[in-house]
Order: C-alpha cells, then structure tokens, then sequence
C-alpha cells in the first residue's frame, strides 16, 4: 500500500525504473513518445488512448486543457526516470501516473511485440517537505543522469531527457513550471551555478555512501 498522502499545492519526487531493471528506452523514438505521454496525458479531461493515435507531428505538443499535475522537473534515463510533481487535482498524481505507465507500456509492447508489465511495480513516491529539499531535489532531478557517474547513453546523449536544459534555456518553452525554483535565483546562470556546485556534493556523497556499504556490509 503507498503511504504518501497526496496534497494539492505540495511538490513530490516520484521516481521508477523498469521491471528487472531492464532499459525502458531503446531509442530516440521511445524518448519522444514518453515526452509526448508527459505533455498530452497531463490534462482533466479524457482524451482517449494514445496508443490509438499515431505521435505523426512530434512538434505538436501540449494542449490548453486543465492539467492534472505540474510537472517541476524530470530526467529520463535508459532504465528508470525522475519527476518532481505538483498535483492540481484530486488525485491528480494518481490520475497522471497510471496514464502515463499505462499509455507509454502499451507503446512500448507493441512496438517490441512483448507483453506483461514494462516497470516495476507502482511508482515511488517521497513529499518534498521544505524548501531546502525542493532545491537540493531541484539539483537531483535536473541533473540525475550526472549523478550515475559512468552511465553510457551512447544514442541519448544530447538529446532533451531531462529538463535541464528548460531551466537555463530562456528560448525552450519546455513543459515545466520552473517558478518555483528558477524564481529563487538572480538569472539561470546562477541557478546552473548551483546546480553544479551541488552535484559535486552529491556525487561525492553518494560515492561515500558505495565505500561505507563496501567495508560494512560485505
């Protein structure tokens, strides 16, 4: 059972990763399929399966509808992705989430001719409880692919996986609310000043984290 109680106006880290940790993205085409899925399912209104509908413009994104959640900021990496979620409505993370598994997987299946469940489980959740932590998850998030030191993306590398770029790119309208965050800092460039600053810390903790593992639970 999840535990995380979902609140209108609070922010969410929801993160997970495919079924035996297997690649949930083959190639470019299965990035901008998931990154449509993110902009087209996050609306009030049903608007019918995308999996019924071919993605023929990928340029034609997003819609004036309701959304069901803002999304803060995510990354997408070969085998598991990142968000930060602000619900809008009621059970709005619920509603966004289970379009989103459910629509993407059935892409997935079809397009692979497999069948049965794509990602692990139900998504997890955490509450961003302070601000402090919506900058520090602002950090992880963005930057989440640099936080696996030594991940090879080969065919994904440059391509927009993560919304990074939205936050010190003014000329990408994106699909991020960025205020929240990016409102905190003089400029952009500060803001990506930060970030890296953090990543060094996070990196390094993380590192720690291995080595303590190593010697004391081996």
């Amino acid at each position: 059972m999840r535990h995380t109680k979902f609140e209108k106006k609070e922010f969410y880290h929801i993160y997970n990763r495919g079924t035996d940790k297997r690649e949930i993205f083959l190639d470019k085409e299965d990035v901008w399929r998931f990154l449509q899925c993110l902009k087209e399912l996050n609306s009030v209104e049903t608007i019918g399966s995308l999996y019924e509908n071919s993605f023929r413009r990928k340029d034609k994104l997003g819609s004036s509808a309701s959304k069901l959640v803002n999304i803060i900021a995510y990354c997408l990496n070969q085998n598991h992705f990142h968000f930060i979620l602000e619900p809008l409505e009621e059970d709005g993370v619920q509603k966004f989430m289970h379009r989103l598994s459910t629509g993407y997987t059935n892409y997935f299946n079809n397009k692979n001719k497999r069948s049965g469940s794509l990602f692990q489980g139900s998504y997890k959740a955490k509450h961003i409880l302070s601000n402090e932590y919506l900058l520090h998850m602002g950090v992880y998030v963005n930057l989440n692919d640099r936080v696996h030191e030594g991940m090879n993306h080969s065919w994904m590398d440059k391509l927009p996986f993560s919304s990074f770029n939205e936050y010190i790119n003014k000329e990408i309208k994106g699909i991020c609310k960025k205020d929240m965050i990016l409102g905190q800092f003089k400029n952009p460039e500060d803001f990506s000043s930060y970030c890296f600053e953090a990543l060094s810390l996070i990196q390094k903790r993380k590192k720690d984290l291995k080595e303590f593992d190593k010697v004391y639970l081996e």
